[in-house]
């Protein structure tokens, strides 16, 4: 290519920038649109939809009160997430209690517990969960066996002198907070939204139009108007990207422990994605309805459903756990939690970054494929 053409190609691209800039600005409502909705979903999700167990009910059974007994019952009792009802005799009462859904976990406790541990001996309790709901009961027994835990070392116990059924260490999220768990997946929404369906419903609108067809037998090439029409929502998808982790920080307090050089890197790399496959969505389809409705199926119900954002992969039936593995968001869910939830780095997360690349490679070559296709 020549120095006027490579000139005269450039100018060409920076004018269809310029004109993608000023009609995303001239869209007040949409721009609007694109920048707070990111921090609504964020405060909707974080205040809305959480799997923190809080108001647990307890109810404990303590034949002979002593000390040691009071003072589990006052770290219960000011724990902060936990209701201490009033004791309870037997093992019978806590299953009517349980029958009639008013206790969440019973601990049942035997007499001399004091004497026993300053002897040495080993003290046996019980903890029992309400069950019905699976995930709240295995919540609620792990913040029991944590918080006798913590009563435990206050009374310089050893460890085995106090018998429960399980051990619970938590890492990376010592308060349980699940918005730090949502935060992570939302930033992967708030993209794949930004970038993938709003990406198909520009183009879809230019077809529609009659524009697309214009910009077709341009002189503009396939990847120039890709370029051109990717760029602003590249943009747009990192000042999403501040917002979110600048609410995630003021309002909810979620640490950041990796860094943020190598996170703005991979959602950069994560939008080109989604970018590519917004615009391959357009590519294949003729209408914008046709387009959002490619772009929900495509796009945001495997975002939100089989990415690991809500539910955990591994407990999905095997077809579901192999489709995961062609969702971008699984990947960069992976990257965002690990570096900021654990601190990690390029060493820890080449993988997802290196099945994200591969991903962008094969869409982009579609997308621009599919273009060129209709160009011929």
């Amino acid at each position: 290519m020549s120095g006027g053409t490579a000139r005269q190609s450039a100018q060409a691209l920076a004018a269809f920038m310029r004109k993608e800039v000023r009609h995303l600005l001239r869209d007040r409502q949409t721009l609007m649109i694109l920048l707070l909705l990111p921090v609504a979903q964020l405060l909707l999700f974080g205040f809305a939809v959480r799997t923190d167990v809080n108001d647990v009910r307890v109810a404990m059974s303590v034949p002979q009160p002593d000390a040691a007994t009071d003072a589990l019952r006052s770290r219960l009792a000011h724990g902060g997430r936990f209701t201490l009802l009033p004791p309870i005799r037997s093992a019978e009462e806590l299953e009517r209690l349980f029958r009639r859904g008013d206790v969440d976990v019973g601990l049942l406790l035997p007499a001399g517990v004091a004497n026993e541990l300053e002897a040495g001996l080993p003290v046996r309790m019980a903890v029992i969960a309400d069950a019905s709901d699976p995930n709240n009961g295995l919540t609620v027994q792990n913040y029991t066996i944590a918080t006798i835990r913590e009563w435990q070392a206050t009374l310089g116990a050893p460890r085995a002198s106090v018998q429960v059924d399980a051990s619970v260490r938590m890492r990376f999220n010592q308060t349980l907070e699940s918005v730090n768990l949502f935060v992570p997946g939302l930033i992967a929404l708030i993209l794949t939204l930004v970038a993938a369906m709003m990406t198909a419903l520009s183009l879809s609108k230019e077809k529609e139009r009659g524009t697309y067809e214009v910009l077709l037998v341009s002189p503009l090439h396939p990847w120039q108007i890709i370029i051109g029409k990717v760029l602003p929502y590249l943009a747009l998808s990192l000042a999403n990207l501040g917002t979110v982790l600048l609410a995630a920080w003021l309002v909810f307090d979620v640490p950041f422990r990796g860094s943020l050089v190598l996170l703005v890197t991979t959602t950069t790399l994560f939008s080109l994605v989604s970018l590519s496959l917004g615009v391959l969505i357009a590519a294949v389809t003729n209408s914008q309805l046709a387009a959002m409705l490619a772009a929900l199926g495509g796009t945001m119900l495997p975002s939100t459903m089989l990415s690991g954002m809500i539910f955990p992969i591994a407990s999905m039936p095997l077809p579901l756990q192999v489709i995961s593995n062609i969702v971008p968001a699984r990947w960069f869910i992976v990257i965002a939690r690990g570096v900021m939830l654990k601190g990690a780095g390029l060493a820890e997360l080449w993988q997802p970054i290196a099945v994200l690349s591969l991903m962008l490679v094969a869409l982009l070559a579609l997308a621009i494929r599919r273009t060129s296709v209709r160009l011929g």
